[in-house]
């Protein structure tokens, strides 16, 4: 092995060490491998690099975005075996033509083999390289300085990248070096991707007419948006504390004089954050409102700012509130098989619901026929962390809302029906878990309607 690759493995050891301090358990780490050069890299680096061997469980996952896709899983599935690497195969059930749906797919099936390996992290192989491309998409769509951050080593819920560091062609030496062989992906070379584009025809192109260290400098932005973001973060706990605030369900009051003092840079941070603790995102249309509004507004003033979020000036105060505040949920509890009929309310919207073992409850706007109900059944709202059990594995229901374009306010007004273990077993309108090990048997069925109490 010569001097660079010393150099590449002695650097890995060092960020395996420091995240097996910070984040790291016994658990084995889930590495996804495509078989392409990186992932193969990482694997070889996580099984052969380390002083100290770990316990590994490598997943791929099959786009279906090519004819040969499943070639790739059989030479993966080989070269696990040869390293003695545990293996689970995952495949889309439906040909992935996105990049964004086959991203999603493939960490939700990622996220799925973590959870049931009990694992801390699902480790990817994305390096210096992908960083500069990710910049450069999000600048050219004009990002903020958070998006200028980029990939993050690590990030919740479990995703550990510790090749971003490394450039591609650091990682290609090494893998010559140590002899690997990988697959090579027709589509890295093709014209239907995003990334390709900007990889094989704009990179070349700066890097030939403007600037050869493109990709660097693009990294070096990166690197100082981050620390940029990190120094903001770490202020912002002070600037909050001379704000006197107050937290309640679905409002948040503050001192206005003090928050009208401030720089509209640093008022327009506190807006955002304040926003997000009510679980809205402002924009910047909706972050330069809100700061407008706090120069003119006069007591008893108020501003809708985005999908059921105000604004409003109550004499020395500032006060983020919901529509829906003052409204508390009443859900809806089904003991049994026996039918029966009831109301829940949501968010402020009143749901009549229906159920029976027998009749199809076919006059009720949303249907349901649960096999095999585990008792009691409940009809309620979103909670933070709600998930629900799809065929590709888990997803958030807040994901779900956003692909659907549900507005924020009526997140809260969307029923759940959940099982007396607490799983989300429907989602009207949404989505229907997919089947759990206990329907497989024959049992009961229950019916179940719900419909708008007002249209009955």
């Amino acid at each position: 092995m010569n001097k660079d690759s010393h150099s590449l493995v002695s650097r890995f050891r060092s960020i395996y060490a420091s995240a097996r301090v910070s984040f790291l358990s016994d658990a084995p780490i889930v590495v996804a491998v495509s078989g392409g050069l990186d992932s193969v890299t990482l694997l070889h680096l996580l099984r052969f690099g380390l002083s100290q061997s770990h316990p590994l469980h490598a997943a791929h996952f099959d786009h279906c975005t090519r004819d040969d896709s499943g070639a790739d899983a059989r030479w993966v599935s080989g070269l696990c075996r040869a390293w003695n690497v545990p293996l689970t195969l995952g495949r889309a059930e439906e040909v992935l033509t996105s990049e964004e749906s086959a991203r999603d797919a493939r960490h939700i099936f990622l996220d799925s083999v973590r959870i049931r390996m009990g694992s801390k992290v699902v480790v990817m192989a994305h390096h210096s390289d992908d960083q500069a491309e990710t910049v450069f998409f999000r600048m050219v769509r004009g990002t903020g300085l958070r998006g200028l951050c980029g990939i993050a080593e690590y990030r919740e819920p479990g995703i550990w990248r510790p090749l971003l560091s490394f450039w591609r062609d650091e990682i290609a030496r090494y893998a010559q070096e140590v002899r690997l062989t990988w697959r090579e992906d027709a589509t890295n070379h093709e014209h239907q991707f995003t990334r390709s584009i900007i990889r094989n025809d704009l990179f070349p192109a700066i890097e030939s007419t403007i600037s050869p260290a493109v990709k660097r400098s693009l990294v070096r932005i990166s690197d100082l948006a981050r620390a940029d973001e990190e120094a903001w973060a770490s202020l912002l706990k002070e600037v909050l504390e001379t704000l006197k605030l107050k937290e309640g369900s679905g409002v948040i009051t503050l001192d206005f004089q003090e928050i009208s003092r401030f720089h509209r840079a640093i008022r327009s941070r506190v807006l955002r954050e304040l926003a997000g603790r009510l679980s809205y995102q402002l924009d910047a249309t909706g972050t330069r409102l809100a700061s407008d509004f706090i120069d003119s507004a006069s007591s008893g003033q108020k501003i809708d700012l985005t999908g059921g979020l105000q604004l409003r000036r109550d004499l020395d105060q500032l006060v983020f509130l919901t529509k829906s505040v003052g409204v508390h949920d009443r859900p809806l509890l089904i003991s049994n098989l026996q039918p029966g009929s009831g109301t829940a309310l949501l968010g402020g919207r009143e749901l009549l619901v229906k159920w029976s073992p027998e009749e199809r409850c076919d006059s009720m706007l949303e249907r349901f026929a649960l096999t095999a109900p585990c008792f009691p059944l409940m009809i309620r709202a979103r909670q933070p962390g709600d998930r629900i059990r799809m065929s590709a594995g888990t997803r958030k229901l807040k994901k779900l809302f956003l692909e659907a374009r549900i507005p924020q306010p009526e997140r809260h007004q969307i029923p759940l029906l959940v099982d007396g273990v607490g799983r989300i077993i429907w989602v009207p309108g949404i989505a229907k878990a997919a089947p759990f090990g206990d329907e497989e048997r024959v049992g009961n069925i229950l019916h179940i309607g719900i419909s708008d109490a007002k249209a009955i």
